[in-house]
């Protein structure tokens, strides 16, 4: 079968296709960490916004977030350099996929697994971003603990 032939290159293939809002798409969760931080800053939002704004930064970090893979390979160091989705998710190859669960969960590779997580500029930023809208969900749900 043959493809439309406004779908297809001059070489014959199909080339990228169309990704939503031109590829803004996969930036929502930075928007969402942008209005978390709003949120914070005017008081008149209400700990329920908080952590919903919370949940999804965190949500969009470990498993959105266009990091690097990092998964172990054989003969290189730095580990798998295709484009992954999330700290916790691995690249389009399968097995990395499961070698980062494995590296969270067993004791002696956890370790390998947080070294990874400052890897490079971006890996860090979003390990951040992560971390602060986790900590910042727990003081929303805490009342008392934000000082006024």
């Amino acid at each position: 079968m043959t493809a439309a032939p406004e779908l297809q290159t001059p070489h014959g293939d199909f080339g990228a296709r169309r990704k939503a809002f031109g590829g803004l798409g996969q930036w929502w969760g930075v928007l969402a960490g942008f209005l978390l931080i709003a949120a914070w800053v005017n008081s008149a939002a209400g700990p329920a916004v908080v952590i919903v704004l919370s949940a999804l930064t965190a949500a969009w970090c470990f498993f959105q977030a266009p990091v690097t893979c990092g998964a172990p390979v054989r003969g290189c160091e730095d580990g798998c350099r295709n484009n992954a989705s999330g700290l916790l998710l691995g690249c389009h190859i399968r097995q990395h996929r499961w070698q980062k669960l494995r590296l969270l969960i067993f004791r002696r590779q956890f370790r390998e697994f947080c070294a990874g997580l400052f890897s490079d500029g971006k890996a860090t930023i979003v390990t951040l971003a992560g971390v602060g809208s986790f900590v910042s969900g727990l003081v929303a749900l805490v009342p008392g603990v934000v000082v006024r």
